[in-house]
């Protein structure tokens, strides 16, 4: 039995610490929810076309924002440490690197839209795709750049100050949303391309204020100045990357999942594509609320696995998923009591609304197993065990997700529902590898009162 009074401190910090998380994240899915009621009013072909952009964009965003997720722990164990000038030169390497991976990032999107024949989508989907995906591609460095302020706030335990520059940033972009989509005011009528004018300026935007607010505010004096004399060397940037490389990895492939089931989709045709739009969105909100609660362990965790309290990495990890669990039970519930009709706030089309009342039910299927996998993805982040989440989100994603979907919906001829059924088989095999994998490193090392366990495990 849960003995929830040794949690209760754990509880309290994990929220304290995880709410400004989770409104700056649900932040960017009102953003989503905005962007996809304008733009489904607007046209289902639209609504359409933003679904396989946003997918694809969602798989380079994500991927970014899972690799820089390795400066978190890293911060967190050099502010516990009061090495605040060595802090500020980690961040200059992470601009360094995730500028870099910006860069990169884009050139592989701008590859695919030379390509993008080869995904044989719906020919009248394909004026609203290009200039809607070309616009996409303005703001990819600029997020990477943000995600390195954002992780290393975070990782110095302060989650309020991106919160508000997201929120702020998030206003903003809805309210072009409006006037560029439907131009109001004398604005021109832009529809989609319009929804797609309004997001650049806003991740710019997000940047260009985080970086002034370090340069300039007195909180960030100490880290400003190992900002200024630090120098972009190999040991900084192969520790970036050796913790970045596989949270993205992990991360990247759960989405890859996700935005390869969209080609699938758009075989199907136009409201299939459009209902796996509604659905995503949607089902980020979970994800995105999981997630908050899921990043605050890891900022407790990794200062929990500076100090060798493998106790309080237990408690603070376990503490982390009651509250998940409690979220998504939430969450179900909700979208058992909405999802006949829930479609409707996006579109007017009748058929698009069944379907997403469909695909519905394998997303009540999958949120116990997602929002397992993030929290011991997380955990295992915080003790830097990287590697093992890595390989078996391969695993899970590409080597069941969409085998899974791809058969039932085509060789047992299921249709979309046939697509979706491949998820709530891989994220909950994931969850459960990766809560079997953290209490096999919690039991080496907290007996053994060791890290040589740890390291000895993780090198394996």
């Amino acid at each position: 039995m849960i003995q929830f009074s040794a949690y209760k401190e754990h509880y309290k910090d994990t929220i304290r610490l995880g709410v400004p998380i989770m409104l700056g994240q649900l932040g960017i899915i009102i953003v989503g929810f905005a962007d996809n009621i304008m733009v489904g009013h607007h046209s289902t072909n639209e609504l359409a076309a933003a679904s396989f952009v946003n997918n694809f964009f969602n798989l380079a965003f994500i991927f970014g924002m899972g690799f820089s997720y390795g400066l978190t722990p890293i911060i967190g164990g050099l502010f516990a440490g009061k090495e605040l000038k060595k802090a500020g030169e980690t961040l200059k390497n992470s601009l360094f690197i995730n500028f870099i991976v910006g860069i990169l990032l884009s050139l592989c999107m701008l590859l695919l839209l030379f390509n993008i024949e080869i995904l044989d989508q719906p020919e009248e989907l394909m004026p609203y795709i290009v200039p809607y995906y070309i616009l996409q591609l303005f703001s990819v460095v600029f997020a990477m750049l943000f995600n390195s302020f954002k992780q290393f706030s975070d990782g110095t335990t302060d989650t309020v100050t991106p919160m508000w520059i997201m929120l702020g940033a998030n206003v903003l972009n809805i309210i072009g949303n409006y006037f560029l989509i439907y131009g109001k005011c004398g604005v021109p009528e832009m529809g989609l391309t319009g929804a797609g004018i309004s997001t650049p300026p806003s991740r710019i935007l997000t940047f260009i204020v985080f970086f002034i607010l370090f340069l300039r505010h007195n909180k960030y004096k100490e880290y400003l100045k190992g900002f200024k004399e630090g120098v972009i060397n190999r040991v900084n940037l192969s520790n970036l990357i050796r913790m970045g490389f596989p949270v993205g990895l992990l991360m990247g492939v759960e989405t890859g999942s996700f935005s390869l089931s969209v080609i699938m989709m758009g075989w199907i045709g136009s409201t299939a594509l459009a209902a796996h739009q509604v659905l995503g969105v949607i089902t980020t909100l979970g994800f995105m609320v999981y997630y908050g609660i899921a990043a605050a362990v890891t900022i407790r965790v990794s200062a929990f696995k500076g100090r060798g309290d493998w106790l309080d990495i237990r408690r603070a990890s376990f503490a982390g998923l009651h509250l998940i669990m409690g979220v998504a039970v939430i969450f179900v519930l909700f979208i058992l009591a909405f999802h006949k009709n829930m479609g409707y706030l996006f579109t007017p089309e009748h058929d698009v609304v069944a379907m997403v009342a469909l695909l519905s039910w394998s997303v009540i299927l999958y949120q116990f197993g997602d929002g397992l996998q993030i929290l011991f993805a997380n955990a295992l982040r915080g003790i830097a065990d990287v590697k093992y989440m890595a390989y078996m989100a391969f695993f899970c994603h590409f080597g069941l997700a969409l085998p899974i979907g791809y058969i039932c919906g085509f060789v047992f001829d299921w249709g979309a529902i046939g697509i979706w059924c491949g998820f709530p088989v891989s994220l909950t095999t994931l969850g459960i590898l990766l809560w079997r994998r953290f209490d096999k490193l919690y039991y080496l090392c907290a007996f053994t009162k060791s890290d040589s366990s740890f390291h000895n495990a993780n090198t394996n």
